[in-house]
C-alpha cells in the first residue's frame, strides 16, 4: 500500500467527499448489525460472473461490484473511467492509476469508527486496531523499500513435506493448518506468549509458530516435520510410533495441545470457565444444540456443547453382487448433513425421565448448529465395524464451493417446530 497519498483519490474526495466510502464502509465492509451482515451475505457478489470470494471491490463512483480475481472490476474502471474501487474484504481503496492500494486518513479513520462498532456488536472484547508499525518497524521498512506482490503464480507458502515413514496423516493436516488463513495471520503476527519459557523445546506452539514462518519464507525446499512429530507423540502419546495413523484423530490432538498450549496467550481472560479465548477455540469451537423431546408431554430438554468437528455418517457400505464390485452412489455433504441433524426416535430401550412430566417416556433427539466456528471440520466416517469385520466406505461425496448451513441451525430448526412446555437444561456455553 502506498503511504504517500494519491493525488486521485485526493481529487474525488474535494470532488464528492468521503460519503461514498462511508456508505460503501458501512453497509458492505464492517457491517455493524445483524442485519448488514446478511445484506452483505445476499447482496456482495460480482455483477458479471456472480462470485463472492474472488477478491470483491465496490466502485467508488458507482453501484458495481466486480472481482478483482477475474479482471471484471478492472474492465469496468477501463470502461467507464471509475479508476477508485474499495476491497470488500478490508475497506481499502484501489487506484487502477496508480497500480496500488492508497492511504487517506480521513478513510482511515471512518473505517476504524465502524470496526469498532462492528467489533462490539459482535461481543468482542477486543477492539479493532489498526496496525501502526514501531519505531523499530519503521526501520526495517527503511532498510527494505522494495515490495513483495504476491501474484497468481506466486509460490509462497507452498511448501513440499517429507514423509517419514507413514507420516502422511500428518503431512496432510499440516498443509491444511498452514493454509487457513486466520492461523496463517496469527502466527505470522508472532502473537504467541509461551507459558514454557522455561522448558525450550517443549511448547507446540513455538514449534508451529516456526513452522509457519518456514512455510512463508519463500524458500521452495520440502520440509521435515521431525521436531512436530516429536512433540506431539510427546504430548499426545497414544499416537506415538511409527505405524499408520489416522488423520482425524492426529487432527483433534493437534488442536488439543495448541489449545493448551495457546492458553496463555489470550490477552483477555475469559469471564466464562466453558469458553476460552485462545486463537484455536476463536476459529474451530462452534455450539452443537440437543434437543431431547418428550414423546408424553412434548417437553424439550436442550443441552448445548462445544465441538471441534462434527462426524457424519456416510450409511452401510454397498454390497457387491455376484462378486462384482458395487457402485457407490455419490452422496453430497449436504445429505450428510440432513441425516446428521435428522430427528431420531430413541426407542422403547432408551427410556429417559422427562423433568417435565416426572417420568420416563419415549423420546426423539435432534442434533443441531446452535453457533458455528469460523473454520467448521466435517469428518466422514467411512469405516464400518462390526464383531466380525471392519469395512471402509468407499462412497463419493460431493462437496458444494460455497456451503449454506442455514438449513442446520438450531434457529432455523426451532421456527419449524411447534415444542411447548419446554424445559431447557444448557451445558457449556457457546
Amino acid at each position: 500500500m502506498s503511504g504517500y497519498g494519491c493525488v486521485h483519490l485526493s481529487n474525488f474526495k474535494a470532488t464528492r467527499g468521503v460519503q461514498p466510502y462511508r456508505i460503501i464502509h458501512a453497509y458492505f465492509v464492517a457491517c455493524a448489525t445483524s442485519e448488514l451482515r446478511r445484506r452483505k451475505a445476499r447482496s456482495c457478489f460480482c455483477h458479471m460472473c456472480h462470485s463472492t470470494g474472488s477478491r470483491l471491490h465496490s466502485c467508488l463512483y458507482c453501484i458495481f461490484f466486480g472481482c478483482y480475481s477475474h479482471g471484471h472490476i478492472q474492465e469496468h474502471a477501463e470502461q467507464k473511467k471509475h479508476f477508485l474501487a474499495v476491497d470488500l474484504t478490508y475497506g481499502m481503496v484501489y487506484c487502477f492509476q496508480c497500480g496500488d492500494y492508497v492511504y487517506e486518513k480521513d478513510l482511515e479513520n471512518i473505517a476504524k469508527e465502524h470496526q469498532i462498532k462492528a467489533s462490539k456488536s459482535l461481543g468482542m472484547k477486543i477492539m479493532y486496531r489498526p496496525w501502526e508499525p514501531s519505531s523499530h518497524e519503521m526501520e526495517l521498512l527503511k532498510r527494505n523499500p522494495r515490495r513483495k506482490r504476491i501474484t497468481e503464480n506466486s509460490t509462497i507458502g507452498l511448501r513440499g513435506l517429507i514423509n517419514l515413514g507413514n507420516t502422511c496423516f500428518m503431512n496432510c493436516i499440516v498443509q491444511a493448518l498452514t493454509h487457513t488463513p486466520l492461523l496463517r495471520d496469527f502466527f505470522l503476527a508472532d502473537r504467541h506468549l509461551c507459558q514454557f519459557s522455561d522448558q525450550p523445546g517443549r511448547c507446540l506452539v513455538c514449534e508451529v509458530s516456526r513452522l509457519f514462518q518456514e512455510f512463508y519464507s519463500g524458500n521452495r525446499a520440502p520440509l521435515v516435520l521431525h521436531r512436530l512429530l516429536h512433540l506431539i507423540w510427546t504430548h499426545a502419546r497414544h499416537l506415538a510410533g511409527y505405524e499408520q495413523q489416522d488423520a482425524h484423530e492426529f487432527f483433534i490432538a493437534t488442536l488439543d495441545v495448541l489449545h493448551r498450549h495457546c492458553k496463555g496467550s489470550s490477552p483477555v481472560p475469559s469471564s466464562n470457565p466453558h469458553h476460552c479465548n485462545c486463537i484455536i477455540d476463536q476459529i474451530f469451537t462452534g455450539g452443537l444444540q440437543s434437543d431431547v423431546v418428550c414423546q408424553a408431554c412434548n417437553g424439550v430438554s436442550t443441552t448445548i456443547d462445544p465441538f471441534w468437528d462434527i462426524s457424519l455418517d456416510l450409511g452401510p457400505a454397498p454390497t457387491p453382487k455376484d462378486g462384482e464390485v458395487a457402485d457407490a452412489e455419490p452422496t453430497s455433504l449436504v445429505d450428510c448433513l440432513e441425516r446428521f441433524t435428522r430427528a431420531e426416535h430413541l426407542g422403547s430401550s432408551a427410556k429417559i425421565k422427562c423433568s417435565n412430566c416426572q417420568s420416563y417416556q419415549e423420546s426423539t433427539k435432534q442434533l443441531t448448529m446452535k453457533k458455528l466456528p469460523v473454520v467448521a471440520s466435517f469428518h466422514l466416517k467411512r469405516f464400518e465395524h462390526s464383531s466380525r469385520f471392519h469395512k471402509k466406505i468407499s462412497t463419493l461425496i460431493t462437496f458444494p464451493e460455497h456451503l449454506d448451513m442455514t438449513p442446520f441451525m438450531s434457529h432455523r430448526r426451532n421456527n419449524h417446530s411447534n415444542h411447548k412446555d419446554a424445559t431447557t437444561t444448557p451445558q457449556g456455553d457457546n
